[in-house]
């Protein structure tokens, strides 16, 4: 009881061709290409090639806002 011989394959595969029938087993292997090509297509959808895309400019920061500090010989601020 291991393993199965040649001749329970050869029976089985039989057995499914008389239940499903050569044009039955066909189109179910039809629909699932059908399904494997529409996933990849909308895996394809979902991101842009990314050969067609342009690289992004580099950023350069800006520089930093000067502000003008008061100090103690400031004499405009005080009253």
């Amino acid at each position: 009881m291991g393993s199965f011989s040649i001749w329970h394959w050869i029976v089985v595969g039989i057995l499914v061709l008389l239940l499903f029938g050569r044009g039955r087993i066909s189109e179910m292997m039809g629909d699932v290409a059908k399904g494997i090509k529409a996933f990849r297509k909308g895996l394809n959808d979902d991101e842009p090639p990314a050969a067609s895309q342009a690289p992004a400019a580099p950023r350069i920061p800006a520089e930093p806002a000067v502000t003008p500090t008061t100090s103690a010989t400031d004499t405009s601020r005080q009253g």
